[in-house]
């Protein structure tokens, strides 16, 4: 059974995939996940940042297992093509059959903007008026449905990207603003979601307790936030193991991270950031997320689907 990008559209939805990337989060953090890291593997289809990279991400959660194959091209963007790829194939864990395999691009998509939406509903107070994206491509558009569907009261949307044409167009189609990088900076929670091999967003101009939600830069030799911006606030992971080997933000800068956002998720009370702390989510994407979001495709797709 083969689901297609237009067939994963057609069932999958925020209110849905929230809740159960919520709770694979709590999973994962809690033991109850098998994901081992994922393998990447370089094309040399080009030199420098062109170069695409491959990877497998296997797992085995709850009454599932799958295993995602991804790639990510930045030279993709010049052809009008996604730079974001990738295939994902459901088993059933009781007998090893396989259930159905399904375009990944947007399940990649939608789960990324759904893990920063659980976090910005576990760390950000409900309060918060100003959103500043960093980023004008898909996964700025993404997150920004995602992250209102959590906190309505986000009312002042500012972005900024490299390409002001395009930061201008999604402000225009959303609601939002264009606007220079010091001002979208300064919001009460900052997006930061381009391909960025440096970093982009400078700690100075933060405001003092914001909430940043770091989702691109993902490689451990590439990273969108600066020293200050980083050391400078505590900093929660999507995964330990995951943030520690992948994410340049934090290996770059040696930076130490505080919890597992799984971790807070479970026992809130036992979060405890400094009264004043600037706070950092820092995600690269689980195979987890992609397999419960593939489960949730599969079930709607499937009006007799059951699991043992």
């Amino acid at each position: 059974m083969y689901f297609s990008e237009q067939d994963v559209r057609a069932v999958l939805t925020y209110p849905a995939l929230i809740p159960v990337i919520r709770q694979a989060l709590i999973d994962y953090s809690g033991g109850r996940v098998e994901q081992p890291p994922r393998t990447i593997l370089r094309a040399g289809n080009a030199e420098g940042a062109r170069n695409g990279w491959f990877a497998v991400m296997p797992v085995i959660h709850g009454d599932a297992m799958g295993v995602k194959t991804v790639t990510f091209f930045p030279g993709n963007a010049e052809l009008g093509l996604h730079t974001h790829l990738a295939i994902i194939e459901l088993l059933n864990r009781s007998t090893g059959e396989p259930l159905a395999v399904m375009d990944g691009r947007l399940i990649t998509e939608m789960r990324t903007a759904a893990v920063s939406a659980v976090a910005l509903a576990a760390l950000a107070p409900p309060e918060v008026r100003s959103l500043g994206i960093l980023g004008s491509g898909v996964q700025a558009r993404s997150h920004l449905q995602a992250l209102r569907m959590v906190r309505p009261s986000l009312i002042d949307i500012r972005i900024w990207s490299r390409n002001s044409a395009n930061s201008k167009k999604l402000a225009a189609e959303t609601g939002a603003r264009s606007v220079p990088i010091e001002e979208a900076a300064a919001a009460d929670v900052v997006l930061t979601a381009t391909a960025s091999p440096e970093p982009v967003l400078q700690g100075r101009w933060l405001a003092r307790q914001s909430l940043i939600l770091a989702v691109g830069a993902v490689g451990a030799h590439l990273r969108e936030l600066d020293d200050e911006a980083i050391l400078g606030g505590y900093l929660v992971a999507e995964s330990r193991q995951s943030i520690e080997r992948e994410a340049g933000d934090v290996v770059l800068s040696g930076a130490k991270v505080q919890a597992e956002i799984g971790e807070i998720l479970a026992n809130p009370s036992a979060f405890k950031p400094p009264a004043s702390a600037r706070i950092v989510f820092k995600s690269v994407g689980m195979a987890v997320e992609d397999l419960v979001a593939a489960r949730l495709v599969w079930l709607a797709r499937s009006a007799t689907a059951t699991l043992p």
